[in-house]
């Protein structure tokens, strides 16, 4: 099977479909693994067309042996000292030779009839790219995983990058070389926009393609997602400012600002505070620079509840909760811009430890 295949008349009158490589990540992932790999299985699209590989990336739990007890799944156990999500997508593609490349994060479950309508999309050549929407499984169970049930998806149609759940054309992982396997995040945007450069088009379509187990119920978990998406934007943007490309350039900016300025302006009230000595003008000083920094930091929460109400369809009391989010994400997602920059100025990389990964970045705050 080649990729002339997609455009064959058999293809088109539904009597041939092609074959798909679905390709799951993960480490630790022993819990949720075997629900994956059943949901690949019990939708629509013919299994005999489904080949599914799981590259682990160094688990100490079960979750190699749940991978094996499913008969026809290719098992790749990886042991690299510092895991990614390229390191295991790269492998998992690698490995195959479907036209068609379904990656999945092993927290995922595939909607029954995804490949379908993705694998129907696929037949204009223009794309080298398909996703649906990701949705929470369990959004109700904690405000973060509503926030990312909110976050997930962008607008239906031609999209300037894709996540963690995606159907992609062999021929474009080939032609790119695949996923970067040094990034700790942001690695599947970064792939997007060297698909977009090498000539194809990435399409949203309107349907569920998976449902997520988030499974976030900490501030601390929360902050640490934060300090993660906000190490990507920078690095993603970094590459991208090179070659003068203005993808995330806005985002990455929202962050700097609002973040930046919060913080300079409080740490300048402090200075002032410390170093002067005790006067109606110095606590005059402190004071205003205090307040220069509130309206920077929580613009969302001034002056966009209505705006979130509109977009999102979400009563004034969900958009205000949303807006404190959108406020307040930018001081961890500035710590992990800092975190990028300084490990690039020291040649000290942020890396992953082997523990359970969660890929996949959040949009950014508002």
């Amino acid at each position: 099977m080649n990729e002339k295949h997609l455009d064959s008349p058999a293809y088109r009158n539904g009597r041939d479909l092609p074959e798909i490589d679905c390709v799951l990540i993960g480490v630790n992932s022993a819990k949720t693994l075997g629900r994956c790999i059943e949901s690949i299985r019990s939708g629509s699209y013919p299994p005999e067309k489904l080949r599914i590989c799981y590259a682990d990336g160094g688990s100490t739990d079960e979750s190699i042996a749940v991978a094996r007890r499913y008969d026809g799944v290719r098992v790749l156990a990886l042991t690299p000292e510092y895991p990614t999500p390229g390191l295991g997508r790269n492998a998992g593609w690698r490995s195959g030779s479907a036209p068609l490349v379904q990656f999945l994060d092993s927290d995922t479950i595939v909607d029954p009839e995804w490949f379908g309508k993705a694998v129907g999309r696929m037949r204009d050549a223009r794309f080298g790219a398909v996703i649906g929407f990701r949705r929470e499984l369990h959004p109700e169970r904690s405000i973060y995983n509503w926030i990312g049930d909110l976050e997930w998806n962008g607008p239906v149609g031609e999209s300037d990058c894709f996540g963690g759940d995606v159907l992609l054309r062999r021929e474009a992982l080939e032609t790119t070389g695949g996923y970067d396997e040094t990034l700790v995040g942001g690695e599947d945007p970064e792939l997007s926009r060297r698909v977009i450069r090498a000539g194809w088009k990435i399409e949203r379509i309107d349907a569920v393609m998976t449902r997520h187990d988030l499974a976030m119920t900490t501030l601390k978990q929360y902050l640490k997602r934060a300090y993660r998406s906000g190490y990507g934007f920078a690095a993603v943007r970094a590459r991208e400012a090179r070659l003068g490309s203005p993808f995330w350039k806005a985002d990455f900016r929202k962050i700097a600002i609002k973040g930046g300025g919060f913080i300079a302006a409080e740490s300048l009230a402090t200075v002032t505070l410390l170093s002067a000595r005790p006067s109606v003008t110095s606590m005059l000083t402190a004071t205003a620079l205090c307040l220069a920094g509130v309206p920077l930091l929580f613009s969302p929460r001034l002056f966009k509840v209505g705006k979130f109400m509109q977009e999102n369809q979400l009563s004034r009391k969900e958009a205000k909760i949303y807006a404190w989010h959108c406020s307040a994400v930018v001081l961890p997602q500035l710590a992990g811009v800092i975190r990028f920059h300084a490990g690039a100025l020291l040649n000290r990389p942020l890396k992953n430890k082997k523990s359970a990964l969660k890929t996949g970045l959040s949009n950014p705050a508002a």
